[in-house]
């Protein structure tokens, strides 16, 4: 296969699993407390996420998007688009402060690294990158994911063919008003919104930046079912610890504490790069949407939201989840909505087809 569609494809993945996503606890707040009905909320979501991944990048190839102003005021018109806009970029910002939020949790729990200077390592970190180029950024976030994949199949092996907890069992400890709908079909819906949110911005630069339309199309595509599989695989680690992961802030390194120590350790750093990943991944289109990269606007905005960024990860990770989370969804599946009616509105054109 291109190499080129790997590289979106793994880009995209790596903007998505970030703190959330590695740490299990998206997977535990939207999927995992719906019980064994969390394997069929996940294929839904990922049915969504595949599609809408794939169009996002195909809509950016085609009209060479900038930041993800041009596809929103393109499907949405000036008005709406001005609202989802403002929306959007609050919360790219939100994802990016639950980055790291998240990176002092894990600094925390993994190496014992105080929380405030956990944080302030990955600030730093995002900051140096985003003064890279977007090329070189790109690289960054593909190098890490295929280290993440290796290690959630081996925590995911080991506890789906030793579960503390019996299949039959599950659903009697499964606590689905711990999810934000309450109803698997939605909060699979709003993960998959949720998840095209977060990338949509850079989705678009990808597909921009891409060779070819079918490149843009297949990178996206493929950068869903890595990301599907993920899913399934974190859930069933879970669900195979359904009586202990609901007290977990960081549930997957718990997992892979219980096989090996050695294991935990190399979680904990994968961990903490997919954070960074994802940092980058929702920064840089947040501070190209208000200014020209690395131009000194660029820069002294990028300060400023690092350091403002810094003082609102003490909010606390889990809690921040709970609350961007969900509203981002919904967001999501809006600028979904528009995708799909756009595809529709183009499904006989040539350039649709894979």
């Amino acid at each position: 296969m291109n190499r080129e569609i790997w590289k979106i494809a793994f880009a995209y993945t790596g903007v998505i699993v970030g703190a959330g996503f590695s740490t299990g606890q998206e997977i535990l707040q939207f999927f995992t407390n719906h019980g064994l009905y969390s394997y069929i909320a996940i294929l839904l979501s990922g049915l969504i996420v595949l599609f809408i991944g794939r169009q996002a990048t195909k809509f950016g190839y085609r009209i060479q998007a900038e930041s993800h102003k041009t596809p929103i005021f393109t499907m949405f018109g000036k008005f709406m688009g001005t609202i989802i806009d403002y929306l959007f970029v609050f919360f790219l910002y939100g994802i990016a402060v639950i980055m790291f939020a998240g990176a002092g949790s894990a600094f925390n729990e993994s190496f014992g690294v105080p929380y405030w200077l956990g944080t302030l390592i990955m600030v730093i970190l995002v900051v140096i990158t985003l003064m890279l180029d977007f090329d070189k950024i790109v690289a960054v976030l593909g190098s890490v994911t295929p280290f993440l994949i290796a290690i959630v199949i081996i925590v995911a092996l080991v506890n789906i063919f030793n579960p503390q907890v019996p299949l039959e069992d599950v659903n009697s400890l499964a606590q689905p008003e711990r999810t934000p709908s309450g109803v698997w079909f939605l909060d699979g819906a709003m993960y998959a919104g949720f998840t095209l949110a977060t990338a949509f911005s850079f989705l678009s630069i990808m597909g921009a930046n891409s060779s070819s339309h079918t490149a843009a199309a297949r990178g996206g595509l493929l950068g869903g079912v890595v990301i599907t599989v993920l899913m399934l695989l974190i859930n069933a680690a879970l669900i195979s610890n359904m009586d202990v992961v609901n007290d977990l802030a960081l549930p997957t390194l718990s997992l892979a504490a219980n096989i090996h120590p050695a294991l935990q350790l190399i979680l904990a750093i994968v961990m903490l790069l997919v954070i960074y990943n994802t940092a980058v991944g929702v920064m840089y289109p947040f501070l190209k949407r208000y200014s020209i990269p690395y131009s000194r606007k660029y820069y002294i905005i990028l300060i400023i939201a690092a350091v403002i960024g810094y003082f609102l990860s003490f909010v606390g990770f889990v809690e921040l989840v709970g609350i961007v989370y969900p509203a981002f969804g919904i967001l999501g599946l809006l600028i979904g909505l528009g995708l799909t009616i756009r595809w529709f509105m183009n499904k006989s054109s040539a350039e649709d087809l894979l």
